[in-house]
């Protein structure tokens, strides 16, 4: 505990709809549902937002019922540290975690980039999602968007070899990444990994469900792949090391930056590249994510340019290069 001033608590769901339905290969969504926590102490104010993620079973109200659990100890002044065994990696642990590193900053007048000993954040490019559809809809929607430097497809398993050349076809200078969201089969990879390779796709994401990905051992590859699904906080990277190139690190995954910062650092020693991703969340949420931006690979960050609004103040795209946030937002 801080022993500093009384806190004050607050928990709030709120909802955004999305600009048009965000469609992965487990199914459609047209609204963004966060969790938000604001701590307040004395004149300091610090926030966090997750979304929950259904894929492990989480929902906003049990991610909101679990932030209430802890209601007593954080207005008792709970600090980052001893959160991380309170909570497990996901969700709720994220909004508190990533208010707390805002509460701090505005308490010590640094910004978190600095107290967490990170490299100083600079305007960075985000990839742009595509929703998983029919090849000549997704061409449409690559066309439209062929200005963008880098795109990043949802594929869903048959009809991606289609999907990919209308694509590539409809965006021709535009880095492609690519992310089955586990739905390819083991039988699909030597024809989808050649077809990813005929576009020249720079980035495959968790082409096999978690758990079933012994097919990628040791496979031969041009292309590095990336796990999301499979990995979320330190504890079982090591054994991922002979299957995937690169990790996508989420906050919602890892439960907040203070075990982001933990898992970057361990896979890097590891000797995996880094990727850091969202889910489709506000700028709020995305702001604590790019702490870790200079030093990854990828960046993924393009959660507010699918909503129809955003939260005020956000962060500021240029297209899809994000400046970093300012302190009236975050950090």
């Amino acid at each position: 505990m801080s022993g500093s001033k009384a806190r004050r608590l607050s928990v709030a769901v709120e909802r955004f709809d999305l600009a048009a339905p965000f469609v992965i290969s487990r199914g459609t969504k047209s609204l963004a549902e966060v969790v938000t926590v604001t701590l307040e102490e004395g004149p300091f104010r610090g926030r966090g937002e997750c979304v929950p993620y259904g894929r492990f079973g989480e929902t906003v109200a049990g991610v909101a019922a679990a932030i209430e659990g802890l209601r007593g100890p954080l207005e008792a002044g709970l600090e980052r540290e001893p959160l991380q065994a309170l909570l497990p990696a996901g969700a709720a642990r994220n909004a508190v975690d990533c208010a707390l590193w805002d509460l701090e900053a505005r308490r010590s007048g640094a910004r978190v980039q600095a107290l967490a000993g990170q490299q100083p954040l600079a305007p960075v490019t985000t990839a742009f999602t595509l929703s998983v559809g029919a090849p000549q809809a997704m061409a449409a929607e690559a066309s439209r968007h062929a200005d963008k430097p880098i795109l990043k497809l949802k594929l869903g398993g048959e009809g991606d070899e289609a999907r990919l050349a209308a694509v590539r076809a409809a965006a021709p200078r535009s880095t492609l990444l690519v992310d089955a969201n586990e739905a390819w089969a083991e039988a699909d990879l030597p024809r989808l990994f050649a077809a990813c390779e005929a576009v020249g796709v720079a980035l495959i994401e968790q082409p096999l469900p978690q758990g079933r990905d012994e097919a990628l051992v040791r496979r031969p590859r041009t292309i590095p792949v990336c796990a999301d699904e499979s990995v979320h906080d330190r504890a079982g990277l090591a054994a991922l090391r002979d299957r995937y190139d690169v990790v996508n690190i989420k906050l919602d995954k890892t439960g907040g930056l203070t075990e982001a910062l933990l898992l970057a650092d361990e896979a890097e020693r590891l000797g995996f590249g880094l990727f850091v991703g969202c889910m489709v969340g506000t700028s709020l949420a995305m702001a604590p994510a790019l702490t870790l931006a200079p030093r990854c690979r990828f960046v993924d960050l393009d959660g507010p340019l699918l909503l129809a609004r955003d939260r005020s103040p956000g962060l500021v795209y240029q297209g899809c290069v994000i400046a970093p946030p300012g302190p009236e937002l975050w950090g």
